[in-house]
């Protein structure tokens, strides 16, 4: 009997240790998989974020669980439960600020993408989440082991002087960072060109740099603090589309209202049929030189973005000229007048 007993002992702690993690196990497979069918249901995309966030944090749960109901049944010296409670606790903790992380990161994510004016979460922004609720995790962690937190955070102020010396071009492009996102004059997915003449494509704004991916998809990495201290033009804003001007000459012995309606049947079929034109736009002509062999007009064309200019300008030459031939319209050579004085170049007199 004393031996089924002693058995029983120690027995007892390990099936609590295996039963918290089968449970965990069921949960993982049948819970979560209950949250994902709900979440197809519903078309909540919050329920995807909420799965993700407890994948795996779950079994541990169950797990610390079972190790915490097995130090309850099994005799252990008073000292020794304490330091494996506070250890349990603490693993709890961090696992738990670990599941607030991934949450708010996946929600401000999810609510910043559905923002008509917003734009997708930055790596700064997103490490910045990671790093407070990190932080308030930690200092909870180390008020719940009884360690008192106050000399902690005055050795931390104290400290943080003498970083910030030395870390002071780090703290200019972090600043100037969160600068821009606040200000919401740079976000990611914008088309922007600096004043020294590089642009492209915003695709992260990180602590110290923003990532601009030309169209020939080079990246170019620019300092923060150098971004918004410079000039540059952010062709996003205020919205994407943009009204793009094309230049034209064409011969003086045109016929001016000719030139006009043909050029706008052209522009209206580019503006319909061409992936980047605005349909709806009404295309404009507006003549505006008497140049050396030309009289010069401009064309007013409509693009949903910046970048959509390419392909619209390169329709609307190629189309435009060909209906200009089969018109009689004529596109003249650049031709200058230059007067020449009436000069003998390298002859002598002869007698």
């Amino acid at each position: 009997m004393n031996q089924f007993l002693d058995i029983l002992k120690y027995a007892l702690p390990f099936a609590l240790i295996l039963c918290g993690f089968i449970l965990g196990f069921i949960f993982e497979r049948r819970g979560l998989n209950l949250l994902k069918k709900i979440a197809r249901k519903t078309g909540w995309e919050g329920y995807e974020i909420i799965v993700r966030a407890l994948r795996g944090i779950v079994l541990l749960w169950f797990v610390v669980a079972g190790i915490f109901a097995a130090t309850l049944s099994f005799p252990i010296n008073s000292s020794v439960l304490e330091i494996i409670q506070k250890i349990l606790l603490a693993t709890v903790l961090a696992s738990a600020t670990l599941v607030v992380s991934k949450l708010a990161v996946g929600f401000v994510e999810l609510y910043s993408s559905r923002r008509e004016e917003g734009s997708p979460l930055t790596s700064l922004f997103e490490n910045l989440t990671r790093l407070i609720i990190f932080s308030l995790g930690l200092l909870i962690i180390i008020q719940s082991l009884g360690i008192a937190i106050t000399p902690l955070l005055t050795a931390l102020g104290i400290g943080g002087v003498s970083i910030g010396l030395a870390l002071q071009n780090t703290l200019s492009n972090l600043f100037s960072g969160l600068n821009i996102l606040t200000s919401k004059k740079v976000r990611v997915g914008d088309y922007i060109k600096l004043d020294t003449g590089e642009e492209g494509y915003v695709t992260d704004i990180a602590w110290r740099q923003t990532i601009v991916k030309e169209f020939n998809e080079n990246l170019i990495v620019i300092p923060n603090a150098k971004l918004i201290s410079s000039n540059f033009k952010n062709y996003a804003l205020p919205n994407k589309e943009q009204l793009i001007t094309i230049e034209l000459g064409i011969s003086y012995d045109s016929d001016l209202e000719q030139v006009e309606m043909v050029t706008l049947e052209v522009a209206k079929e580019v503006m319909q049929e061409v992936e980047g034109g605005i349909p709806n736009f009404e295309p404009f002509v507006r003549f505006n030189q008497f140049d050396y062999f030309s009289i010069n007009l401009t064309v007013y064309l409509r693009v949903k973005e910046f970048i959509a200019h390419l392909i619209i300008r390169h329709e609307f030459i190629k189309r435009l000229r060909k209906r200009y031939q089969l018109e009689g319209i004529e596109l003249p050579f650049p031709i200058k007048a230059t007067y020449v004085p009436n000069q003998k170049w390298g002859m002598g007199n002869r007698e």
